[in-house]
């Protein structure tokens, strides 16, 4: 059973005073993050220790979710406009994918772990959000519902994938951490003009990589 009471809101509300007084200022991103229940997308054990605590934790499959000041800094960067066609590469435990959803974005969500993909598929519909469930390559994206006004990538990424760059359109922009080791650097990418980019970094933070060994799965 789904349970998500006052209990819960009540710390929602904790949690988003804290990532405000840290320097989250976008209010419908503040909203969105006390809107999604957290607690769902974790193991119930955790309910009460870290589903509402300022933290990233394990959900399996070698992959986190995120901290919520991490999830709430790059949707703030996005820029998100209602209605506009969003890529998450790294569906994971689908938390972002509802928060996005909540801004009123269109999503299209992929993952590459089987078992991720698998619970968020059947969670995410549960809490009334449906977004584009796609299984496979996060360096492929999904060119086929190209060109995307927005890219969100949930993973470290050792440089900006050029194949992800040509799904975005001209004026779009794209959130990903780069940098090869355990901590990347958030950069914000505006595609100017098809050959021609604009990034800008804004800090240091630590993601689970994205695939490594992606030539097998070409």
């Amino acid at each position: 059973m789904l349970i998500d009471n006052y209990k819960h809101k009540g710390m929602r509300k904790r949690l988003v005073e804290e990532i405000s007084r840290k320097g989250i200022s976008d209010k419908q991103v503040l909203q969105a993050i006390e809107k999604v229940p957290r607690h769902l997308f974790m193991d119930k054990g955790f309910e009460d220790f870290a589903a509402y605590k300022d933290i990233a934790f394990r959900i399996g499959a070698g992959q986190t979710i995120s901290q919520p000041y991490t999830v709430a800094f790059q949707t703030q960067l996005l820029d998100l406009r209602r209605g506009e066609k969003v890529l998450e590469i790294g569906t994971g435990s689908g938390y972002q994918t509802a928060v996005l959803l909540e801004l009123g974005a269109r999503v299209y969500t992929i993952e590459r772990q089987k078992e991720l993909y698998d619970k968020a598929k059947e969670l995410l519909p549960e809490l009334g959000y449906r977004p584009s469930f796609y299984y496979g390559d996060g360096y492929k994206g999904l060119p086929v519902f190209a060109p995307f006004d927005k890219i969100l990538v949930t993973c470290g990424a050792p440089e900006i994938p050029g194949v992800l760059l040509s799904q975005l359109r001209v004026g779009g922009l794209m959130v990903i951490p780069v940098g090869s080791g355990d901590i990347q650097e958030m950069t914000l990418v505006l595609k100017v003009s098809e050959d021609q980019i604009e990034r800008t970094e804004f800090g240091k933070f630590s993601f689970v990589p994205m695939l490594s060994e992606r030539a097998k799965t070409n």
